[in-house]
């Protein structure tokens, strides 16, 4: 499909690159509908089974934060992919940079039979209010609506916001639905997002999220131990 680039402008070229770098086959590119859920993502479908702890040290994306992964699930930090956006690296972070964070891990769906993505985005350290930071990524992304937040607390007592909500695709006129959470530790705000292909995408993969989010923990960490996110530093 041939895109106007004089019509969609920049905005066009970033969004194009953006999910080259981010593997771009959980495009916003399918027709969904708006939230619905009233007490949890997926509460309908069978819980995901636990494989492996992400975020903490020696796996794959040092985190602020660690939570269990679905089975099958595969992630890797976005940092080791930022040589796909070119040798300009102030375009670079800024691709990899939504409201107050930056992508800093990816987790696929792929091997375990889906088409998307659970993206973690960090942000910096200073006692950001996670309700702030979750707005501001969900403002960030561009035309949504439908926006449903909601506080949670994990198995382990951590307190956050989530939020689901839809999208359209500038490019493509179609809506699907998203899901985010937002967390705050010592060395930072975390943002963990789930976007798939579609909204079935999308539904398909909530006990993933929701795994995720039952599961999280904050990692104590001396001060000034935690790497700085790509292009926040």
């Amino acid at each position: 499909m041939r895109v106007r680039v004089e019509k969609a402008g920049r905005r066009a070229v970033v969004a194009v690159t953006l999910a080259a770098v981010l593997g771009g086959c959980a495009g916003r590119d399918a027709a969904g509908t708006p939230p619905t859920r009233t007490e949890g993502p997926g509460t309908k479908a069978p819980a995901a089974v636990g494989g492996r702890t992400i975020g903490a040290a020696g796996s794959p994306c040092a985190l602020p934060v660690r939570f269990d992964l679905a089975k099958g699930w595969q992630a890797r930090p976005i940092e080791a992919r930022q040589g796909a956006v070119g040798s300009d690296g102030d375009l670079g972070a800024a691709l990899l940079r939504q409201g107050p964070v930056t992508a800093a891990c990816e987790i696929d769906s792929k091997p375990a039979g889906h088409i998307g993505f659970l993206r973690v985005w960090t942000g910096r350290a200073g006692g950001a209010d996670p309700r702030v930071v979750l707005r501001g990524f969900v403002a960030a992304e561009g035309d949504v609506g439908a926006e449903r937040y909601r506080a949670f607390t994990t198995g382990s007592g951590v307190h956050g916001v989530e939020v689901e909500y839809s999208f359209t695709s500038e490019l493509l006129g179609t809506t699907k639905k998203e899901s985010a959470f937002a967390v705050g530790t010592p060395g930072g705000p975390v943002v963990v997002h789930l976007g798939g292909m579609d909204t079935e995408e999308h539904d398909a993969m909530l006990p993933a999220y929701e795994l995720a989010e039952r599961t999280l923990r904050v990692i104590r960490q001396d001060p000034g131990s935690h790497k700085a996110p790509l292009g926040m530093s």
